[in-house]
């Protein structure tokens, strides 16, 4: 856990320097090597690397808008998801998707930028592991701001009325874009969410995550043994603003720096001094995570750019003309069902 926390650490560090090249001194969020929008994580590291160490590649796991710890926990591959990020041919969606938008199916894993989007899928590659009688289990991470959402509500209905191997976890940080949670949610603890569904619900109250294994633990482990969902809500922090670029005038100093002195990865650090751990070890580990992670961002730069013809490819789009004129008649699946005109 350690290691995948310190990768994922220095992995949106150095993010975010290739981030803002380019970018400044008048912000330009089309500029520089990785356009658009960046929403980075640190302080978040804990949830993912606590959760995730439980996990099979079997496993599915769904992620926020803020995805990169918890894909590096999954296993995602780290070059390929670099190479999305910074929009190239050889990323994990052909450069297409983006850094809220990666998709690994080696490792079951996805992430949306739509708030609370990942519940129902989760909900479902859960009922589909039940229906195929295996003991895969899937896991929803989301903000605390999405715990409003529809999406997340009904997920936990139907999580809770199928006895479906979920977990939902909550990752609370205490500001759901620039309102503080006691202004958007009628709950200090989200995971009193999980009481209106018969479902445990359990709160990590401290950026620890040997706290989150623990709990992480009994919720897998009751999952992958047919005995239904769980809610996990976990405290982290979030040590920069919402998005690249976010001047946070919302937020008081005071609390930017108490989210600095809550780091988990010192944390857990001081807990493996403590278990005999030397220092030359963990060492050894930040140096082998940073170079794990200067080589995937110098492999992901070297690549090549999408072709732009290719940019109609593998998307969705409308059906042919005659198939809306023709009466659908020998011109596509989506018409054998008699649905008339075969436009859907």
């Amino acid at each position: 856990m350690y290691e995948q926390m310190v990768t994922a650490r220095y992995y949106e560090e150095r993010l975010q320097e290739e981030y803002l090249v380019g970018k400044q001194p008048a912000f330009d969020i089309s500029a520089g090597p990785i356009p658009g929008e960046l929403h980075l994580a640190a302080g978040h590291e804990s949830s993912g690397a606590g959760v995730c160490i439980h996990l099979r590649d079997d496993d599915t796991v769904t992620a926020p808008h803020r995805p990169h710890h918890i894909a590096i926990a999954k296993g995602v591959d780290l070059k390929k998801m670099t190479a999305e990020i910074f929009g190239r041919e050889t990323g994990l969606c052909r450069g297409k998707g983006g850094h809220m938008h990666l998709f690994d199916p080696d490792v079951n894993f996805a992430c949306s930028g739509i708030i609370a989007q990942g519940c129902p899928p989760a909900v479902g590659a859960a009922m589909a592991a039940k229906k195929r009688n295996t003991d895969s289990v899937a896991v929803a991470f989301l903000g605390e701001g999405a715990i409003d959402q529809g999406g997340f509500l009904e997920s936990l209905n139907l999580a809770a009325v199928q006895d479906l191997p979920v977990v939902f976890v909550i990752e609370d940080n205490d500001w759901a874009i620039s309102m503080p949670k006691d202004r958007v949610t009628d709950v200090e603890d989200g995971s009193r969410r999980a009481w209106g569904f018969d479902m445990p619900g359990e709160r990590v109250d401290s950026d620890d995550a040997v706290a989150v294994y623990e709990a992480a633990e009994k919720a897998i482990m009751r999952a992958r043994d047919g005995n239904g969902p769980s809610l996990i809500e976990v405290q982290v922090h979030r040590r920069m603003g919402h998005f690249m670029g976010d001047a946070e005038a919302y937020r008081p100093e005071a609390d930017i720096e108490r989210a600095k002195q809550r780091d988990s990865i010192e944390r857990l650090a001081d807990d493996l001094r403590a278990h005999g751990v030397e220092d030359d070890e963990l060492d050894e580990i930040r140096e082998r995570a940073h170079e794990r992670v200067d080589e995937a961002i110098a492999w992901a730069k070297e690549q090549p750019e999408p072709d732009p013809s290719t940019a109609y490819e593998n998307v969705f789009t409308n059906p042919p003309a005659q198939t809306a004129t023709d009466g659908g008649a020998n011109t596509s699946d989506a018409s054998s069902d008699g649905d008339e005109g075969g436009d859907r």
